[in-house]
């Protein structure tokens, strides 16, 4: 297996005063290090070693589950991807239901100026139930007011209320779950950074996001005030081993969002691009993947679950991830089943990455997120380009994985970029983000 060697930082004595200047950002950045590098997760110990990541044998996109190997496009969308949609679903994100009969919208903000006239904005309440108390999300939609005709957008699930995620005086005040399981009033500031919608605006496309927790809770007993509630079967209070955990719900009200965008004239909903990070990174994932609505899917440092190779011994592991301490909920019961012994897991990342072909994928990550596993990521999409080949589309193209900033695999219709720093979307990411969306959409 190709090795990447790590870079290396040092100073030299005759250096000194270059390196009083720069101790503060050294620092900074090694405290960043530090914190993507746990040594010890829900008892278990991590690997960040290249010569301890192990040897694995990946299961075979391109293989039928009686054993006829894939040769055509054809015989993929007809029969090996079903498959692999069927294992995902039994295996590690569980069954969801439809589209439920009573979901109905409500636009409260019909269309007003924003951001000195470039925006215009609508807010929408999706209401998944009959009953309006509860089980509903709210989304902030805006596109360029110079539009003559519908527009792409990017659709985004954010870890914040919308009007914590924008600086625009007429959103409404939505709701957040605090770290106590309350549901309290998102009138406070936040540790994540802004929303720059001009950006968007600029580039003739719309931008729309909803905060994941009007869909489900992300805690452990979130299922108790989430969606998935309301699909319990009469004293079920957990759901069964395959079927669907909070990532599952997640992505379930992301179809929800583009059942509305289908019914709004000034949306192209047939140029609608999805994206998350993080654990929204694998939610997007799963949510493209089982949605083939969404044209476009831009995963985010979705590490371990997403995008990164399970059976590579690197970072966060089933185990990790997978431990009832931690977030078991996310997944389908049955993913923890996988923590003690991978390699019978019937899927893995380029697996899930797969069944996104032929649309455009693009893989964000970052040099220093080692939890994630940016190398795992890549060799994900190295093992999943034979898929898009199959439609002549372009994967990676080579074993050696790019430097961080290099944005030589970055505009492939599966492609990868990884920025100089840690598990965060960068500024300059959405530059690139924007990019490829103007040459996708």
């Amino acid at each position: 297996m190709q090795k990447f060697t790590k870079p290396s930082f040092h100073t030299s004595a005759r250096r000194w005063m270059i390196c009083c200047i720069l101790s503060a950002s050294y620092l900074a950045s090694a405290q960043q290090q530090a914190a993507n590098r746990p040594t010890m997760v829900a008892g278990f110990p991590v690997n960040y070693s290249e010569d301890s990541a192990g040897t694995y044998t990946l299961p075979d996109p391109l293989k039928t589950n009686d054993g006829q190997k894939v040769t055509s496009a054809e015989v993929w969308t007809k029969k090996r991807r079903p498959e692999i949609v069927k294992l995902f679903e039994e295996s590690q994100f569980g069954k969801m239901p439809g589209r439920p009969v009573d979901m109905h919208f409500t636009v409260f903000d019909k269309g007003t100026p924003a951001f000195n006239g470039k925006a215009t904005r609508k807010q929408v309440t999706v209401y998944f139930t009959k009953d309006t108390a509860d089980h509903k999300m709210n989304l902030v939609i805006y596109t360029p007011a110079a539009a003559t005709k519908p527009v792409p957008l990017l659709m985004n699930i954010s870890f914040i209320a919308y009007n914590q995620l924008i600086d625009d005086p007429g959103l409404m005040i939505g709701n957040v779950w605090n770290k106590e399981g309350q549901r309290v009033k998102a009138d406070k500031p936040t540790a994540f950074g802004k929303m720059n919608v001009e950006q968007f605006m600029d580039a003739g496309f719309g931008f729309a996001t909803v905060y994941y927790g009007d869909i489900e809770p992300d805690f452990k007993d979130g299922i108790k005030h989430g969606i998935r509630s309301v699909y319990l079967i009469p004293g079920q209070t957990q759901t069964a081993p395959d079927e669907w955990g909070a990532i599952a719900a997640w992505g379930w009200g992301l179809s929800r969002a583009m059942d509305y965008f289908e019914t709004d004239k000034a949306i192209d909903s047939k140029r609608v691009a999805l994206q998350g990070a993080s654990r929204l990174g694998k939610t997007v994932l799963w949510a493209g993947a089982h949605d083939p609505r969404y044209k476009v899917i831009i995963a985010s440092i979705s590490g371990e679950g997403g995008a990164a190779l399970s059976r590579r011994h690197y970072g966060e592991t089933i185990q990790h991830i997978s431990d009832p301490s931690r977030y078991l909920y996310q997944f389908a019961p049955k993913y923890h089943d996988y923590a003690a012994n991978v390699n019978s897991l019937p899927v893995d990342g380029h697996m899930l990455i797969s069944l996104i072909a032929p649309r455009p994928l693009l893989l964000q990550t970052g040099s220093t997120d080692y939890w994630s596993d940016p190398k795992g990521e890549f060799l994900a999409a190295v093992a999943a380009a034979p898929v898009y080949k199959l439609f002549k589309e372009k994967g990676p193209e080579t074993t050696v994985m790019p430097a961080a900033g290099d944005t030589s695999l970055l505009m492939n219709e599966l492609g990868y970029f990884m920025h100089d720093g840690g598990h965060s979307v960068l500024p300059g990411d959405w530059t690139h983000i924007i990019n490829y969306m103007k040459k996708y959409l």
